[in-house]
């Protein structure tokens, strides 16, 4: 008994709508922030909520992180295909392990680090800290590159004095002048500046890129063997990561509520001031002369010189071009 034409027609159809489903299939990729959802991690939300990665075919699944280095780690071991880390944080690890992780562009061309002061006081200048008493967290990556700081400032370590206290402590100790200054990170403006202006007082942030430290930070990553496996997915994921840097920072107040309309508990007007506070981070004169997302060859060796310094390992250990690729952001 032959086929009807109706009948002919249905399974033809059938096959039609499965070559489309299976062509219009976006690629998954994983995305492995190195810590939690906020204004510095506004480009991967924006990105999906503005269509950016579905223009180019990608369907991202954006992980939460507990450091660089288990977003290295999570990179590694495949969790996750690409994502972001301090690039700093993945040289050290190349230099102790050949971890299998690559850095494939810069989001943030300065480092975040910075001290906080009294706008009245009379601190005006890293060099001012020398008899000072400075208040850290534990934890911050920033206190391996203090003493480095300071001795591009001409001041000794040992005429400063570093008290380590609870993240909580560190705003309130300085506002009531139970420390000189503290040690943070620039993205901790907002919260700062919040706490000091309840108190009737206002702070100035020295940013240690002003004062000497102008080194590669925050950068995206991928798995080497996914990256070798998938060049033209991870050139497209690229190029849409870019799109949404360039809307983020041009954008801040609706990148903020695009935030927190994907994680509620991320605050607007919180996430809209770190984005602000952080435009020079990857705006900026390494920005200007070598391009946006740019791992320039003379910043990135000034960049292991200062980690491998902080680290106490040998600066030959490591050629800190093997660390990253420039196939998809060229430069030199």
């Amino acid at each position: 008994m032959k086929p009807n034409k109706t009948y002919k027609k249905l399974v033809a159809a059938t096959i039609l709508g499965l070559s489309s489903t299976y062509a219009l299939a976006a690629d998954q990729v994983t995305y492995q922030m190195d810590w939690l959802p906020g204004g510095d991690k506004a480009p991967v939300y924006v990105g999906v909520n503005k269509g950016f990665f579905a223009e180019q075919d990608i369907e991202v699944k954006i992980a939460s992180g507990r450091g660089s280095t288990d977003a290295i780690t999570k990179v590694a071991t495949g969790n996750a295909e690409i994502g972001q880390a301090d690039i700093t944080a993945l040289l050290a690890a190349k230099a102790r392990q050949d971890v299998p992780v690559t850095a494939v562009m810069s989001i943030f061309s300065d480092a975040p680090y910075a001290t906080f002061v009294k706008k009245d006081g009379s601190i005006k200048t890293i060099a001012d800290l020398k008899g000072k008493k400075v208040v850290t967290s534990p934890f911050t990556s920033s206190n391996a590159f203090f003493p480095i700081v300071l001795e591009l400032n001409e001041v000794d370590a040992a005429d400063v004095t570093v008290v380590k206290a609870d993240p909580g402590a560190l705003a309130p100790m300085l506002i009531n002048d139970s420390a000189d200054a503290v040690t943070s990170w620039v993205t901790d403006s907002q919260k700062y500046q919040s706490q000091a202006k309840k108190a009737g007082v206002e702070l100035t942030v020295l940013p240690w890129h002003d004062a000497g430290m102008s080194i590669y930070s925050s950068s995206m990553i991928a798995n080497n063997e996914w990256l070798e496996e998938n060049p033209e997915l991870a050139e497209r994921f690229i190029k849409a990561f870019k799109k949404s840097i360039e809307y983020v920072y041009a954008n801040p107040q609706e990148s903020a509520e695009i935030i927190n309309s994907a994680v509620p508990e991320v605050d607007v007007e919180v996430a809209k001031t770190t984005i602000e506070s952080i435009h020079g981070l990857v705006y900026n004169d390494a920005t200007t002369a070598y391009g946006l997302g740019s791992l320039n060859s003379k910043r990135l060796a000034e960049t292991w010189a200062f980690t491998a310094k902080s680290q106490d390992i040998d600066v030959n250990a490591l050629d800190p071009e093997t660390v990253i690729t420039r196939q998809f952001i060229g430069g030199e």
